[in-house]
């Protein structure tokens, strides 16, 4: 093998793991190479790249069914279902802001990492839209789960499995999803100048309504005025109905301003990707967290490390950017989130950072044996994206 193998087929790339298995040769998996510097440093004997593994195999919009390869862009299926008037409503975020980075992001990376953006606090998460995978184990074996139609899965449902196992279980060949349509209308609600324990408030008040918020979102801007950002979606009749209920429950409360048009998927797409804090190498973290611990956390945050601080999903998603590398910002955000039963992933940081520091959170010690033995049924050697996730002994 060389150093950087380029499977043409699911084949091949059954047979290309199969011979590193043979041989104890690690491999690193490579989409698009957006996202490399998520997870720990891996350190891997040669590539494995799915560019050749990049055809839609089936599409079919009245089934609200899309298969694809690991290897088709994002941008190509974007592309495609919009030609139908779908789209994957789970709006995976693009990382190419945060790193700094450049080719175009794919199906196959979406799905090991379970990408899911804005809209996760509406319809779900990546792994909810997913209906079917193929993919190759540790041992060169092609293993597929899940099929082309809904509730098909009897067993062990692997779908959900591999939906976030970072190519640590096994390197995706196929995906199946199901597609909705795009709405005919979607604007966003605008308050400015609310605190963080306001904009939560009215988070957990507008999500707990009847009025389908799909997008709940809070941050400062440059100029340091706070703006909190509530999305709605649907048939044009829906919306201005939901609009008017809306304004009718909050505004006197707040002042409400209307953002529509391109000033509106402009937003959501910075939103998405986080785009706040792109250009930048300091290090990043998001948080997990109960909405109403989140005002505390980025309390606790802003004390002990000085970090800038975004709301997503209601407040179940705090992105806190540091200001510097420092080791005691490191153990306060960890210590500040094991105190409010949070979890925290450092997504951008340097190697430096990274060789000292395990970038996912911390498991429970016996969800992290019971994770070690499921990545050994299926990876036996620890030869798929090394320590990505869990550091391992080769």
């Amino acid at each position: 093998m060389s150093d950087y193998l380029t499977p043409q087929n699911e084949k091949q790339l059954s047979e290309f793991v199969t011979s590193a298995y043979n041989d104890n040769i690690s491999l690193r998996i490579v989409g698009g190479g957006t996202r490399l510097k998520i997870g720990n440093i891996v350190k891997a004997d040669k590539q494995i790249s799915l560019a050749k593994l990049n055809k839609i195999t089936l599409y079919e919009p009245g089934a609200l069914t899309l298969v694809a390869q690991a290897g088709v862009k994002y941008k190509e299926i974007e592309k495609t279902l919009k030609s139908a008037g779908q789209r994957l409503a789970f709006e995976p975020i693009d990382h190419r802001d945060i790193f700094s980075s450049s080719g175009e992001p794919t199906i196959g990376s979406i799905v090991a990492g379970n990408f899911s953006g804005p809209r996760r606090v509406r319809v779900g998460a990546c792994r909810d839209f997913l209906i079917g995978v193929r993919f190759v184990n540790g041992e060169g074996k092609i293993i597929k789960n899940g099929g082309r139609v809904m509730k098909n899965v009897t067993g062990l449902d692997l779908v959900k499995l591999m939906a976030g196992s970072f190519g640590t279980l096994g390197i995706i060949s196929e995906v199946s999803f199901k597609t909705l349509p795009i709405p005919q209308r979607e604007l966003t609600l605008l308050i400015e100048g609310l605190n963080s324990q306001q904009a939560i408030d009215l988070f957990s008040e507008a999500l707990a309504s009847p009025y389908e918020i799909s997008g709940a979102s809070h941050f400062s801007e440059n100029n340091g005025k706070t703006k909190t950002y509530l999305r709605v979606e649907g048939f044009d009749s829906q919306v201005n109905y939901r609009l008017e209920k809306i304004k009718k429950t909050f505004s006197s409360n707040y002042e409400i301003d209307i953002v529509d048009g391109v000033k509106h998927d402009n937003l959501w797409k910075k939103i998405r990707n986080v785009a706040m804090f792109k250009g930048s190498n300091k290090p990043l973290w998001r948080i997990l967290t109960k909405p109403t611990n989140a005002p505390q956390i980025e309390r606790e945050l802003i004390d002990k490390t000085g970090a800038k601080i975004i709301f997503d999903w209601g407040g179940s998603l705090i992105w806190a950017q540091m200001e510097e590398e420092n080791n005691a910002h490191s153990d306060a955000v960890r210590y500040i989130c094991a105190q409010n039963k949070a979890q925290s992933n450092l997504i951008r940081a340097s190697d430096k950072v990274k060789e000292k520091l395990d970038v996912f959170h911390p498991q429970p010690e016996m969800v992290a044996k019971l994770s070690n033995c499921i990545r050994k049924k299926f990876d036996p050697k620890s030869i798929l994206n090394p320590s990505l996730i869990f550091r391992v002994e080769r």
